[in-house]
């Protein structure tokens, strides 16, 4: 009988049942310890690399049909290098759409910028250094003029923007008495487009695109200016009462888009070794493109650099494909006009919203 159970008997018993505890708990705290088994989320990294596929399945079809151009390695070093600019260009757009303003100007910023860079080199005997820095320079002032109307008056960005960037073609037309301005010191041709690197034979603009898309990915992602400037685009009035100064941010944000607009003038004056007056107008539109459905992949529902990035030369390597298919020159302005209404579209699905009535 257990009540006549000995004292050696009931202590082994009590020893049996402490293992069988510890034993439990060890085996709870193994459970615990060990990562969660989850099944592969197909329609996150669906969502996220769609357009990273899409692309490798643009390229696949198009080399099935002209495997001679489209495989040949020269065909996309060219395309990288020649397309840096309109990375750039997307990457200055993207930082004040993040903070919810639009910015219709950076086009012009980037023409009066290559302009500057021609006039001052050509006409007026500047050093090529002193030149590209002024023309910087200005696309910061611009950017700061911007917010000031933006900020000071209370003018949505669209029409502000729209205003400076038709006063800048102007600006533009006057300095170059409407004609192109060619002589541009080869520098900056050997700079951009005509130094290639010994690893990929792709030009250094390439280069140029790659650092600043990884710096611009590093400042949202992993600093507070980033969370910030993100925080800013998600809800003013919330970013505002939890202390964000919402007006610096955005004003932040307009001048680093004029800056890096001018950035990209300087490049596209490097390709062509001088400036041509209207030229540069043409960037708009592929620019708002790429930003768009950038922001669909990558981090999807938020403009991110790394997406913008994929963005340009997924359509680049569209455009080259069609060409390669034998399109007109017009396929382009549909390419890129039928890109931005489907990136916004995806863009707003994305976000879970009602299209506008």
């Amino acid at each position: 009988m257990r009540g006549q159970e000995g004292p050696e008997a009931a202590e082994r018993r009590w020893e049996a049942r402490l293992a069988e505890l510890e034993a439990r708990v060890r085996a709870f705290e193994a459970a615990m310890a060990a990562p969660p088994r989850r099944s592969v989320d197909w329609a996150g990294l669906a969502e996220r690399y769609g357009l990273v596929i899409a692309w490798i399945g643009l390229i696949a079809v198009i080399a099935m049909i002209r495997p001679e151009q489209m495989l040949r390695w020269n065909s996309y070093s060219s395309m990288f290098g020649s397309n840096a600019m309109i990375v750039v260009l997307t990457l200055g757009l993207m930082i004040p759409l993040t903070t919810g303003d639009y910015d219709l100007s950076v086009a012009s910023v980037m023409g009066l910028s290559s302009m500057l860079v021609a006039v001052l080199t050509v006409r007026m005997g500047w050093s090529l250094p002193g030149a590209v820095v002024f023309a910087i320079l200005a696309g910061a002032a611009i950017g700061a003029v911007n917010a000031f109307f933006i900020l000071w008056f209370g003018i949505h960005s669209l029409i502000v923007t729209l205003g400076t960037g038709y006063f800048l073609n102007g600006v533009i037309l006057w300095i170059s008495n409407s004609n192109t301005i060619t002589g541009v010191p080869i520098a900056l041709g050997r700079a951009v487009i005509m130094t290639r690197d010994p690893f990929l034979g792709v030009p250094l603009s390439f280069w140029y695109a790659v650092l600043l898309t990884l710096v611009i990915w590093y400042l949202f992602e992993h600093t507070a200016l980033g969370r910030r400037l993100l925080f800013t685009g998600r809800g003013r009035e919330v970013a505002r009462l939890s202390g964000v100064n919402v007006n610096r941010m955005r004003a932040g944000a307009l001048i680093a888009s004029g800056s890096i607009a001018a950035l990209a003038g300087v490049l596209y004056t490097g390709m062509r070794l001088g400036a041509d007056p209207t030229s540069a107008l043409g960037f708009l539109l592929p620019a708002f493109a790429a930003a768009f459905l950038g922001s669909t992949t990558i981090y999807p529902g938020r403009f991110n650099a790394i997406g913008a990035f994929v963005a340009v030369y997924f359509l680049s390597t569209g455009i080259m494909g069609l060409t390669f298919l034998g399109a007109d020159s017009f396929v382009q302005n549909l390419f890129y006009g039928g890109g931005l209404v489907v990136a916004v579209s995806i863009s707003q699905l994305i976000r879970g919203r009602r299209p506008m009535g």
